[in-house]
C-alpha cells in the first residue's frame, strides 16, 4: 500500500495480473486503523507486522470462521464474502461510475462476467421508467408554442377552437 493506493501484485491475484485500487472514505479509515494496529507487543520488544490484516503478525489464511462470526454478530447470517464483490459492482454502477472503470476496479476482464455481477432488479427497472418520465416532462417544457403546433408529417390538424387549419 502506498498512501491511498493499494497495489495488488500479480503473484497475489487470482488471475495472475496486478491491479491498482485507490481508497477513500470509510475504507481509508479502516485501513489507517489497521496499519496503526500492526504494532504487536512481545515480551521483549514491539514488532511491526508486515501485513495490514493479520492475526498476531501471522498471515490470515482462511477467513471463513471470522466472516461467519462477524455476519452473525451483524444479524446477516448466510452472507458470503464474495457477495461484497457483487455489491461493490452494483454500487459503482448506481453511483454513475463508467462501467469500464468499475470492471477495472472489480477485476473483471470480460463483459459477460461483469454483467453477471451487475444484476438488474425491479427497483432498477422502476428507476429507469421514472427517469425516462422525468426526461420526457422536461422535454415537453422545452418545446416552444410553435413546436407544439407543428406536426411532423404532412397531415393538417384542425383546431377545434378556431376554424383555421393548424
Amino acid at each position: 500500500m502506498d498512501g491511498d493506493t493499494i497495489r495488488l501484485r500479480p503473484e497475489n491475484s487470482k488471475n495472475g495480473e496486478g491491479r491498482t485500487v485507490t481508497i477513500d472514505g470509510e475504507l481509508a479509515d479502516v485501513i489507517k486503523r489497521r496499519k496503526a494496529d500492526r504494532r504487536v507487543k512481545t515480551e521483549t520488544a514491539g514488532i511491526i507486522a508486515d501485513l495490514v490484516f493479520h492475526h498476531d503478525w501471522h498471515s490470515i489464511v482462511d477467513i471463513r470462521k471470522a466472516w461467519a462470526t462477524a455476519c452473525k454478530m451483524a444479524g446477516l447470517q448466510g452472507r458470503l464474502f464474495h457477495d461484497l464483490r457483487r455489491t461493490a459492482v452494483r454500487n459503482m454502477i448506481r453511483a454513475g461510475i463508467p462501467e469500464r472503470v468499475a470492471m477495472t476496479v472489480s477485476g473483471h476482464k470480460t463483459r459477460s462476467i461483469f454483467d453477471r455481477y451487475n444484476i438488474v432488479n425491479e427497483n432498477d427497472l422502476r428507476e429507469a421508467m421514472q427517469r425516462t418520465q422525468t426526461y420526457l416532462i422536461a422535454r415537453r417544457g422545452e418545446e416552444t408554442a410553435a413546436d407544439r403546433n407543428q406536426c411532423c408529417c404532412s397531415v393538417k390538424i384542425k383546431n377545434p377552437h378556431n376554424s383555421r387549419t393548424m
